[in-house]
């Protein structure tokens, strides 16, 4: 079978990722292909169970290494039951959020360091991305995005956590070039939506 596409979408909460990922979807449907949209953690009934306890506010004792394996766990699950059968059928699959989320967030953010390659390694297996679309938006702005809302529990991390997450997606900008795009989500959504999709027709060959 032909192989499909593999597009994940990071960078922090109030970055503009639903919006352009919704955009995506809509300039790639409208090329006649098939598109899978799902998120992490989620995507299945299983992930979704383990997303509420990983988000809920009031599980303050959780522990770093319980949550770096609730994420793996979730992963796994999804890249079974969702993503691995849907690029085997030749679709698009974009996802909001994939292992670099684990690596910024528990590497960097948590300090767990190698241990989170390692343990998604086991999640995921050869199942990676073609193209990463990291949103760039300071913790800063970041927080003045959010700040009307009702918080996660990471939402609600020290300004020091963010900080930590920022540079972590930075540095994996720097030591994955060829799959990590870097785009500052300070520009209009027309312009960024139009620039994601370029680079996305680069990859599926079809820039005329």
């Amino acid at each position: 079978m032909k192989k499909g596409l593999f597009i994940t979408f990071e960078g922090g909460d109030g970055s503009g990722k639903s919006t352009q990922i919704r955009l995506l979807k809509q300039n790639l449907e409208k090329t006649d292909r098939e598109v899978l949209l799902t998120r992490e953690p989620g995507g299945t009934e299983i992930s979704e169970k383990i997303r509420e306890i990983i988000l809920d506010r009031n599980n303050t004792e959780m522990d770093n290494m319980t949550e770096a394996l609730l994420y793996a766990a979730a992963r796994a699950q999804l890249v079974s039951q969702v993503i691995r059968p849907a690029l085997e059928a030749g679709k698009i699959v974009i996802c909001d959020r994939f292992v670099d989320s684990s690596i910024a967030y528990q590497s960097y953010g948590r300090n767990l360091g190698d241990s989170i390659s390692i343990i998604n390694s086991f999640a995921v297996g050869d199942c990676m991305p073609d193209i990463t679309i990291l949103l760039k938006l300071s913790p800063e702005e970041a927080n003045r995005r959010i700040s009307g809302r009702e918080q996660d529990r990471i939402e609600l991390a020290s300004d020091d956590f963010h900080h930590k997450v920022y540079e972590g997606y930075l540095e994996l900008e720097r030591k994955y070039p060829n799959r990590i795009v870097g785009i500052e989500a300070t520009g209009t959504i027309e312009s960024i939506a139009e620039n994601i999709m370029g680079r996305v027709k680069e990859l599926l060959g079809t820039v005329e």
